[in-house]
């Protein structure tokens, strides 16, 4: 693979508040994005074409998503609503209204027939595309869920909820199948590896996990971020993960050697979300500076190779544990500013200021968790300086994964009993009530009766 600096390509502006969510069009010519301001904008990437600002939502847009031909949008809202759009000048679109609460995050199955939603009602939802109808939900969280998306093959879900849990869902049978309880804080964002045996999770500890679903082993563990991560990206590859912080960077990482690859500075403020083009060869982040910025990948040096890696994502796996050596970087950061000149509805796009991308240079800014690989996952390619001792195999990390379980499950506890004596409290307030104002009641008739 060859590799050159990511580039900052362009720049939009036109969204009134933060940028909540961004997703590319299959054929690289349209990037959609939603807003605190209610309302989604699809850019064109053609000079000089203009931008679409599509109204309909009466509440902040936090999620938004092409289907996999192109030819449709979805969106979810604070309104308690999804929105199919189809993405013209017209703007027409069919509300979907089944979530009694926010509705957090709105995506696609990898066929385009189904739609998977996460609400604050802390239930997931599946609905038909063509009909247009609410098919089931799936009910065990127990506290505001943040993300849920389909997995490669369409056969299992993934979601993440303030209750700290992660949770796989099988899609035919509604069932849960295994539950992650390994945030210190929760879930923001969660998604499949493009092979589809791995999950990745963005937390609010400021870490990001990946987990192999089958063996249900943690593979690696990045503390890269000095602020909660709120969204994440697998390259097409599944070599690379991007990541989004409200330390206001973005981080690439190599997940083949497990370490940190290039820190993005562009906004002025928390980087909210983030997501790589269908090829790889571009992604696009959004902030709560109102920016989208579109950079180019310049990991390979000709879309053969994108190609070649693309067809072969399927038999990639993400080594397990941790790297025994970081080899230094000795390049030289170099950013390329091009000028952006396509224009929105309302305002005309600028070039960003101050971006610049940086390279990791201590072993500190990566640590990693030792854990068993799983017994089915192949060796480590040839070219990978990811190395595993038999001294890092060892019992521990199991007995910590179970302690950290447990750990979790007394939080959610006492999270519980929290609340019972809340409600207990406000039941004595009123029986004290009541008993007051029976006696006020006897005070009245027995005055009544003296006169």
């Amino acid at each position: 693979m060859f590799f050159g600096d990511p580039t900052l390509d362009r720049n939009f502006k036109g969204h009134k508040e933060g940028v909540t969510c961004v997703d590319f069009s299959c054929t690289m010519k349209q990037i959609v994005t939603s807003s605190m301001d209610s309302t989604i904008m699809i850019w064109n990437l053609k000079p000089q074409m203009r931008a679409y600002r599509f109204d309909g939502h009466t509440d902040a847009v936090l999620s938004v998503q092409f289907s996999p031909s192109g030819q449709l949008v979805a969106s979810s809202s604070r309104d308690k609503s999804v929105r199919l759009w189809v993405p013209n000048m017209k703007a027409d679109s069919t509300v979907f209204k089944a979530h009694t609460s926010t509705v957090r995050s709105v995506a696609f199955s990898g066929d385009g027939q189904t739609l998977v939603t996460a609400s604050d009602d802390k239930t997931i939802k599946v609905w038909t595309v063509h009909r247009q109808k609410f098919l089931y939900s799936l009910n065990q969280h127990i506290n505001w869920v943040r993300c849920a998306k389909f997995s490669p093959d369409d056969r299992l879900i993934v979601s993440c909820s303030d209750d700290k849990a992660i949770k796989l869902w099988d899609k035919k049978s509604r069932e849960c199948i295994h539950s992650f309880y390994e945030h210190a804080g929760y879930a923001t964002h969660v998604d499949f590896h493009p092979s589809g045996t791995c999950i990745a999770a963005a937390s609010t500890d400021n870490t990001v996990k990946i987990w192999d679903i089958r063996s249900h082993k943690m593979l690696q563990h990045y503390q890269v971020h000095n602020g909660a991560v709120n969204s994440l990206s697998f390259h097409p590859a599944g070599n690379f993960l991007i990541t989004a912080s409200n330390d206001s960077t973005l981080k690439i990482l190599d997940l083949i050697e497990g370490k940190l690859l290039y820190t993005l500075h562009g906004h002025q403020g928390p980087a909210n979300c983030v997501a790589f083009s269908r090829t790889g060869e571009h992604f696009a982040s959004g902030g709560s500076d109102k920016q989208v910025l579109v950079w180019k990948s310049n990991f390979d040096e000709c879309k053969d190779v994108v190609s070649a890696q693309r067809a072969a994502s399927s038999c990639m796996q993400i080594p397990a544990g941790p790297p025994t050596a970081y080899p230094p970087l000795n390049m030289q950061p170099s950013v390329k500013h091009s000028q952006a000149t396509a224009t929105s509805t309302r305002q005309d796009v600028h070039p960003a200021a101050h971006s610049r991308v940086s390279y990791p240079n201590r072993i500190s800014e990566l640590s990693t968790a030792h854990h068993t690989p799983a017994p089915s996952l192949p060796q480590n390619p040839p070219h990978s300086r990811v190395s595993l001792k038999a001294s890092d195999v060892e019992a521990a990390p199991g007995l910590n994964s179970t302690l950290e379980h447990i750990v979790g499950q007394l939080e959610i506890l006492t999270q519980t009993v929290s609340i019972l004596e809340q409600r207990l409290t406000l039941t004595e307030d009123k029986l004290k009530e009541c008993l007051a104002n029976q006696v006020a009641i006897g005070r009245l008739l027995q005055g009544r009766e003296e006169a």
